[in-house]
């Protein structure tokens, strides 16, 4: 009896000193922040975990986004024995006794035993398929926390044989919200700027948000209390000035980015994307702009420059900050340095407004759908010349409906891959100085 007091006494003590993070671990599906795309009530992986129905899962995500919570919180809502390795510090011996126990267990008491392998891809492949057999045959729910792609670190039969579920980095709304449930369980209060620089300082880390506060908390209580934190502990917490911008700032910074870009100044485009950066704006926002611009500023004068804007797009959704800065610098750069032509822009607001013309519109008969029985008798599709038939693949034939006949929407400038469109798209007409409309 009196083992069992001090071992509980123990337990609130060490409970008390440990890490801000470890003591706000999610007690309830509900208390977690984020991932609202698993979680919130009707998905997946929620019913899952509320019907005590989980199989074999794979957790995949970047640091600090809650896989080992949500491991945690499903240990605590399993009727199954929940055991937690590190494939760290884990041996093939280690694993080879759980999956020897978990078959005991079942045997004795029909209990099952989910098996938590943090940083399951540091399993060599020899390694990981000493869990394939106990996974194959159910004795085990395996549940893999990996921070690695899965597709190129788990063994493919592994993989077939479990759920992959893909964690995101959490925003900055989700980073604030985390920053104050600490600051109330350390008792603490804080200015508004402070609270978003620890925020937007995490980048999308859930931990590394909790370890900043539990920081800037205690060079605050070095003044006494009451505690606050100011934006100088903040700064102090995470080693970095904060880049102040306001409402205004935040839209004439990028408005100065993009007009770099469009001036065709690397330099200056560079430097403005590192200023958002380390003002901690949203990485996301700054590649829909750049998505955008590759279209309406630079188009068909470079049309590679779209493919490498949204790839940056889709970099910053896989890799995330810091790594992706350089995926970002990288599109910047090549946008800055492309030709320029905004004729894109332009055909499809002009051909808009023409489409909004009354009494436009009408489809030239040849140009009608001539797939269905009696369309031929209705005369559609009648005279249709068909370009491939042509051996220069391009025939002559009238494509607007009458009244916008002689109109001209895509007038391609000289530059870049549109001069030389200029010379050999036979849909060019010469209308004129192509500098005329250029902006």
């Amino acid at each position: 009896m009196a083992d069992d007091l001090f071992a509980a006494a123990a337990e609130e003590r060490l409970s008390g000193r440990s890490p801000l993070a470890a003591r706000l671990r999610p007690r309830n599906l509900d208390d977690v922040v984020g991932q609202r795309h698993l979680l919130a009530p009707g998905r997946p992986l929620r019913a899952l975990i509320e019907g005590d129905r989980l199989s074999s899962v794979i957790f995949w995500g970047p640091p600090g986004t809650g896989k080992t919570s949500l491991s945690r919180l499903i240990a605590s809502t399993t009727e199954k024995v929940f055991v937690e390795l590190s494939a760290v510090t884990a041996s093939v011996k280690d694993v080879r006794e759980e999956i020897a126990s978990a078959r005991h267990r079942l045997g004795e008491r029909g209990t099952g035993t989910i098996l938590f392998l943090d940083e399951v891809h540091r399993f060599n492949k020899a390694q990981q398929d000493t869990l394939l057999p106990a996974v194959e045959e159910g004795l085990i729910v395996l549940i893999g926390a990996t921070t690695e792609n899965p597709h190129f670190e788990v063994n493919p039969p592994l993989m077939s044989r479990s759920t992959l579920f893909r964690l995101h980095a959490l925003d900055e709304t989700d980073i604030a919200e985390l920053v104050r449930r600490g600051l109330e369980v350390e008792g603490a209060s804080a200015d508004a700027d402070a609270v978003e620089h620890l925020a937007g300082r995490a980048g999308g880390d859930g931990r590394h948000a909790l370890t900043s506060t539990e920081v800037a908390v205690a060079l605050a209580a070095a003044r006494g209390r009451p505690i606050h934190v100011t934006l100088d502990d903040a700064e102090g917490a995470v080693d970095a000035k904060a880049v102040r911008y306001g409402r205004d700032g935040h839209y004439d910074v990028i408005s100065a980015f993009i007009k770099s870009i469009r001036g065709s100044d690397a330099d200056a485009a560079v430097y403005w994307l590192a200023r958002m950066l380390e003002a901690g704006e949203d990485p996301r926002f700054i590649a829909r702009r750049m998505v955008i611009h590759a279209s309406e500023d630079i188009g068909m004068a470079d049309p590679q420059a779209l493919l490498v804007a949204t790839a940056a797009a889709q970099a910053v959704e896989f890799v995330g900050l810091p790594e992706a800065q350089l995926n970002l610098a990288q599109a910047a750069i090549h946008l800055a340095t492309s030709p320029k032509s905004n004729r894109v822009t332009q055909a499809i607001f002009e051909a808009k407004a023409a489409a909004r013309e009354a009494g436009t519109g009408e489809v030239p008969p040849h140009l009608r759908d001539a797939h269905y029985s009696g369309a031929a008798s209705l005369g559609h599709g009648t005279d249709y010349r068909y370009p491939h038939d042509d051996p220069s693949g391009h025939v002559e034939q009238q494509y607007l409906p009458d009244e916008m006949v002689g109109r001209v929407f895509y007038d391609p400038t000289v530059h870049g891959r549109e001069g030389r469109l200029r010379q050999w798209w036979p849909g060019h007409r010469d209308v004129g100085d192509p500098g005329d409309r250029d902006v």
